[in-house]
């Protein structure tokens, strides 16, 4: 259990990267660096499977094709609904909606597990929200409402990318709790099909005409920024990712993705060189407090399970 709990916070500390390279690119924008993230993460896959230790020999086509789908909807049709969403409603609604997903996917993976009592569940997931609304208080005060229509397509686009998020969620986690799962590299790779696929999606997007005008040291750097979010933040990060779907509860990995926010806006605050708010702060411990709380009442769970003759 403790090892997929740091494997799920491994890959939450590698996504939370994702809340810095877009500004640490530019003027690359994040399209460019989406492309290129997960065309890497896509090639990564393609070569590794050379290899017959990293080939998923003998899966069946219906598995294949989950993968390809979770791969590539997961990624890129996530980025590009979330984008969408900051385009109509700004930089505020948005992750509001989408950091629902931590306390909404529990409560839909418990429903189909029953792995806790749901008192036993209730704290853990109401420390997250208040924590999710004392980090955004200052924000949501400032909140421009005059363009209603565009901040009602955002938060649609927000609830959609919402939707498409619980539901690879649920879908892996699904098929790496059978008994016939796949071997963790295995459906890795084949995700990472998906999102090579998914990669192509995101051409018409790319800024071409920057690797012109663009100086041989941003171009560098964006390419250390692509190369190192395809390995670390893809490839890793989704191995550990399915590692802990393998190893825990639904109704618990998916209370570890808030740690993806904390480590996010850790790494924002070391990327501005500044300190967190005290809306921030707080914010910020509430949340990891929920999620040490949902830790806790699930090894005792397991302590009790073991202890049953």
């Amino acid at each position: 259990m403790y090892l997929g709990i740091l494997a799920g916070l491994t890959t939450c500390a590698l996504w939370g990267l994702t809340f810095v390279a877009p500004r640490a690119v530019m003027p690359f924008s994040a399209f460019d660096l989406a492309a290129a993230r997960y065309g890497v993460f896509g090639l990564t896959c393609i070569l590794l499977m050379l290899n017959p230790r990293f080939r998923p020999r003998g899966a069946p086509l219906r598995l294949w094709m989950a993968g390809i789908v979770l791969g590539s909807v997961g990624y890129a049709g996530y980025f590009l609904l979330v984008s969408f969403a900051v385009n109509d409603a700004g930089a505020v609604i948005p992750p509001l909606i989408t950091g629902l997903m931590p306390v909404l996917l529990p409560v839909i993976a418990n429903v189909r597990e029953n792995a806790l009592p749901w008192r036993a569940l209730a704290l853990p997931l109401g420390l997250i929200v208040v924590g999710l609304i004392v980090a955004n208080v200052s924000t949501l005060s400032h909140l421009d409402v005059a363009g209603s229509s565009s901040l009602i397509r955002g938060a649609l686009w927000a609830t959609a990318a919402l939707v498409v998020w619980i539901s690879y969620g649920i879908g892996n986690a699904t098929i790496m709790r059978r008994a016939d799962a796949p071997d963790a590299l295995h459906w890795t790779g084949m995700q990472g099909v998906g999102s090579a696929l998914s990669s192509l999606l995101l051409l018409p997007t790319v800024s071409y005409g920057l690797f012109a005008t663009a100086t041989t040291g941003e171009i560098v750097n964006f390419a250390t920024w692509s190369i190192s979010m395809g390995l670390a933040a893809s490839w890793l990060a989704t191995w550990c990712w399915v590692y802990a779907a393998k190893h825990l509860p639904l109704s618990l990995t998916s209370q570890l993705i808030i740690a993806e926010t904390v480590f996010g806006v850790a790494f924002g605050l070391i990327y501005e060189g500044r300190l967190p708010t005290v809306p921030e702060g707080l914010g910020a411990a509430l949340q990891v407090l929920g999620v040490a709380m949902a830790v806790y009442v699930f090894g005792r769970e397991r302590r009790v399970e073991l202890a049953v003759p």
